[in-house]
C-alpha cells in the first residue's frame, strides 16, 4: 500500500485527492475540489490575472492544511491546458512551490490523455462493458479524446473547454443563436482535427469524465442533489445529453446556481461545456453506427486526479 497525494490543476478547477493504493484499488482519504478559474482571460492576455493566481495559491494552502496530517508518502502535482499557455508561468511554479513543497508539473496533452484514461476506466470497466473505450475529458481549457482497450491506443487534445468557449464567443446570459452557432463551429473545427489522430469510429463505450460532464449527468437525471453515487457509471442518450444541453444553455448563469447540483463556480461556463457535450457525443454516435456499431454513454467520476493518483503509486512502488 502506498499512500499518494494527487493535485490536478486545470484551467477552471484545482483539485486534490489523498488515497491508500493498493494494485489498482484507492482508498479515499480526502477528495477537494475548488473553482480557482486559473485560466481566467488567459486565452485573450496570454497571462495568469493576478487575482486567478491569488484564489489558486489560497486552495494551495487550504490543501496544505488537509495532506499535512494525513503525511502521504509519494505526491504529484499536475498542471494541465492553462498552464501550458501562461507566458507568467514561473509566478505559478512558484507560489504553490512556496505553499506545498513540491513542484507543479506541466503535462503535455498526451500525458494528460493518458492520466484521464487511466482513472476513468479504472472506475467503470467491467463484464458489461465492451472495449475500445474512447474517454473524453471535457476541461476549462482543453478537451482530450482517447481510445484504447487495455492500454492507449490514439489520444488527441483539443484546444477547446468550457472556459475558453465561453470567453471567446458565449457572452450574452443566455448566449444569443449567433454566438451558439460560433462556438459550434469551433467545436466542429477541433474535432474534424482530432479525427486525423483518433478513430472515434472503433469506440464502443464512451466515458465521459470530469466536472462539467458530471453536472450534465446530474442535470439529465433531475437529480435533487449532487450524488457522486448516482452519477458515478450512469448511462444516458445521446438525446439526453441534447435536450439537457438546449435546456442549461436557456438558462441565465443566475438560474443555473440555482439548481441544486450545480457548483456556483460553474455556472457561467456550463452552457458551453454542455454544448461540447452533447456536439461531440453526437457526431462520435454517428461515426460508429455509420462503421456498423452501437456505443454505450457513460459517466464516470473517477477521472485523471485518479490517474495521478495510481500513476504516483506505481512509480513509487517500482
Amino acid at each position: 500500500m502506498t499512500r499518494v497525494a494527487a493535485y490536478d490543476c486545470g484551467t477552471n478547477s484545482l483539485r486534490l485527492l489523498v488515497a491508500d493504493i493498493t494494485g489498482d484499488r484507492i482508498t479515499e482519504l480526502a477528495r477537494e475540489t475548488t473553482i480557482v478559474r486559473l485560466g481566467q482571460g488567459i486565452d485573450a492576455t496570454g497571462e495568469f490575472a493576478p487575482e486567478a493566481l491569488a484564489r489558486t495559491f489560497a486552495a494551495c494552502e487550504e490543501y496544505a492544511a488537509i495532506v499535512g496530517p494525513l503525511a502521504p508518502e509519494a505526491q504529484r502535482f499536475v498542471a494541465t491546458s492553462a498552464s501550458r499557455d501562461a507566458g507568467n508561468r514561473e509566478e505559478f511554479f512558484t507560489g504553490v512551490r512556496e505553499r506545498l513543497g513540491l513542484d507543479a508539473e506541466v503535462i503535455t496533452g498526451r500525458e494528460e490523455a493518458e492520466l484521464s484514461y487511466l482513472g476513468a476506466v479504472s472506475g467503470v470497466a467491467d463484464a458489461s462493458t465492451t472495449a475500445p473505450y474512447l474517454v473524453m475529458d471535457l476541461g476549462g481549457g482543453s478537451t482530450e479524446l482517447v481510445l484504447g482497450t487495455d492500454t492507449v491506443e490514439q489520444a488527441f487534445s483539443m484546444d477547446i473547454g468550457s472556459v475558453r468557449l465561453t470567453e471567446r464567443h458565449l457572452r450574452s446570459d443566455p448566449p444569443t443563436e449567433g454566438e451558439v452557432a460560433a462556438a459550434l463551429a469551433d467545436i466542429d473545427a477541433a474535432f474534424a482535427e482530432a479525427e486525423q489522430h483518433v478513430d472515434v469510429s472503433r469506440a464502443r463505450t464512451f466515458v465521459g469524465v470530469a466536472g462539467t460532464i458530471t453536472t450534465i449527468t446530474a442535470a439529465a437525471l433531475d437529480l435533487p442533489a449532487y450524488d457522486r453515487e448516482a452519477i458515478h457509471g450512469a448511462e444516458l442518450t445521446a438525446e439526453q445529453t441534447a435536450d439537457t444541453t438546449q435546456r442549461l444553455l436557456g438558462m441565465t448563469s443566475e438560474e443555473r446556481v440555482g439548481l441544486p447540483y450545480m457548483h456556483p463556480g460553474r455556472a457561467d461556463v456550463m452552457g458551453a461545456g454542455a454544448l461540447i457535450y452533447a456536439r461531440l457525443v453526437e457526431r462520435i454516435g454517428r461515426r460508429v453506427r455509420d462503421a456498423g456499431g452501437e456505443l454505450r454513454i457513460l459517466t464516470s467520476e473517477t477521472d485523471i486526479l485518479d490517474g495521478i493518483a495510481l500513476g504516483r503509486a506505481r512509480d513509487a512502488q517500482a
